[in-house]
């Protein structure tokens, strides 16, 4: 399912430290739909999240709603960036969206996934 990485990949310490690695050396990243939730323990070289004060967009939270997982997936990713102190920006539900903030490339949902990776290959 496209909630997958909010399952393992926000909690795996390998996935964690590559992100960190990436992000550290420069390096661009690139995350769509539900994937920025792996971010939640990612923090940059100042030791705070590296989402805080950056814009960015994921999977919404209504979108979720109209899914009905709400009340299913670990943490709604919208709600989580927000409480790092992310600036969460985002297009209408279902409509193509990405923001890229620095080095740091984020897509809303699956329509945004060509448009991700574009904005990811033009950052290399």
């Amino acid at each position: 399912t496209w909630d997958g990485p909010l399952w393992d990949l926000a909690e795996d310490k390998a996935s964690i430290g590559l992100i960190q690695d990436f992000a550290a050396a420069g390096k661009p990243v690139g995350f769509v739909c539900h994937a920025p939730g792996v971010l939640r323990h990612v923090l940059g070289t100042d030791g705070k999240p590296l989402v805080a004060g950056r814009k960015v967009t994921s999977f919404t939270n209504s979108e979720e709603d109209a899914v009905q997982l709400t009340k299913i997936v670990p943490f709604l990713v919208e709600t989580e960036l927000k409480s790092l102190g992310a600036e969460f920006l985002s297009g209408p539900d279902w409509a193509e969206f990405v923001v890229t903030d620095g080095k740091l490339v984020t897509g809303q949902n699956p329509g945004s996934s060509v448009a991700t990776a574009k904005a990811l290959l033009s950052l290399l």
